[in-house]
């Protein structure tokens, strides 16, 4: 679950890391009223889901008073693009206003669970303000990671070589050895799957804060922590997705046009690839589940046909703990419901799958069926290719 800027920085606080003084505004008159309790300069900033939003344009540095209300009035209601909205963007719907920091240097700390060792890893970089990603492909040598054993916690020695590493001294170093140790507790305590503080800066004065911050945390860990579902913004989620998850589907809107409902991840996986390497890109990740229903599965129909993008859909189905006839019903309930013209290819193996296909052919409909997966994606990346053309 992702939140925003001003919400992590707050849970930040609440564990000691250091964050400028700010306070949030849904209107130019509360960022006016913002400004003038915290004092100018101050810097306005987009709240969205999205990172990249100085390059768009949705932080600007506000000297004056005057400068807080033109940059409020211009920030929110507008659609802020970034290189992590898409084309579309996002609505910006509230401003940050941000006591302005007398900034020396710009640096970049972040702390994640590395999948490939199963650690909780920290990531330093002098290289501050950049993206990490490009830093990592373009002077890898400049990020220096930390691996965290979790049974004895982040070490004092461990912060002191971080420290180093981001050539801090003086009170700058002492205050960045105490920033570390701090942001380790607020991720640990929170169950975050990443805390990225980019930049991390570093004032004339010799303070550590957290000029921006990003939190994104463990799904299957939320139960433990009501305080942090009640921070989740649901206008910056996809409307599909959203609705999925009240289903107890999994599902994540991709930008293709073939839409996908398979059961199980792993073979969700398998199916975007065979489709990406047959040439055809698909619309979404749509996992139905062990134990869909007919109901579950015309549930999932209608979320695949609800984007507009989908021209073709491909229904790939291994009969486990769930029949294939039990798919093949919902499918034949769904198509029936909704009236679609949309080509579908089903492919069924395992349990009742003969069953299911009979259902299918008896159907009367226009279902294109398969057998193996390869010729599956063939024949839904060949069907949308005739269309096209």
């Amino acid at each position: 679950m992702k939140i925003h800027e001003y919400q992590a920085k707050e849970i930040l606080r609440s564990f000691g890391v250091p964050v400028p003084e700010s306070k949030i505004a849904f209107s130019v008159k509360e960022a006016e009223e913002a400004a003038a309790e915290i004092g100018l300069p101050v810097v306005v900033k987009a709240q969205i889901h999205a990172g990249g939003r100085g390059k768009g344009g949705g932080v600007k540095f506000a000297p004056t008073a005057q400068d807080v209300t033109r940059y409020a009035n211009d920030i929110l209601g507008m659609t802020l693009v970034t290189h992590q909205t898409g084309p579309e963007g996002k609505l910006v719907k509230k401003v940050l206003i941000e006591a302005a920091s007398n900034i020396d240097r710009e640096l970049y700390a972040g702390i994640v669970m590395d999948r490939a060792t199963s650690a909780v890893t920290f990531m330093v970089s002098t290289e501050g303000g950049m993206e990490i990603e490009k830093v990592a492909e373009e002077t890898p040598e400049k990020i220096v990671k930390v691996v965290v054993d979790t049974a004895v916690g982040l070490q004092p020695f461990q912060a002191r070589q971080m420290a180093f590493a981001l050539n801090l001294t003086g009170d700058a170093f002492k205050n960045g050895v105490k920033f570390l140790m701090a942001l380790y507790k607020a991720y640990m305590g929170t169950d975050a799957s990443i805390f990225e503080i980019n930049p991390l800066v570093v004032t004339k004065e010799g303070a550590v804060i957290a000029l921006d911050a990003k939190a994104n945390f463990d799904e299957n860990a939320l139960y433990r922590h009501k305080d942090i579902v009640a921070l989740r913004d649901l206008d910056e989620e996809e409307p599909l997705e959203i609705e999925a998850g009240r289903s107890g589907l999994n599902y994540i809107k991709l930008e293709g046009n073939i839409g996908c409902m398979v059961n199980g991840a792993g073979l969700a996986m398998g199916t975007m690839d065979i489709i990406k390497l047959t040439g055809g890109e698909p619309a979404n990740f749509l996992d139905v589940g062990g134990g869909a229903s007919a109901e579950t599965v015309e549930k999932g129909f209608r979320i695949i046909l609800s984007d507009k993008n989908v021209k073709a859909v491909l229904i790939n189905i291994f009969g486990g703990i769930v029949r294939c006839d039990r798919v093949a019903k919902g499918v034949i309930e769904a198509i029936n419901n909704i009236d679609t013209k949309v080509p579908i290819v089903v492919r069924l193996q395992g349990t009742n799958a003969e069953e299911g296909k009979k259902l299918l052919e008896e159907s009367g409909m226009n279902i294109i069926a398969a057998t193996e997966l390869k010729d599956a994606a063939e024949k839904v990346v060949g069907t949308l290719k005739t269309i096209e053309a």
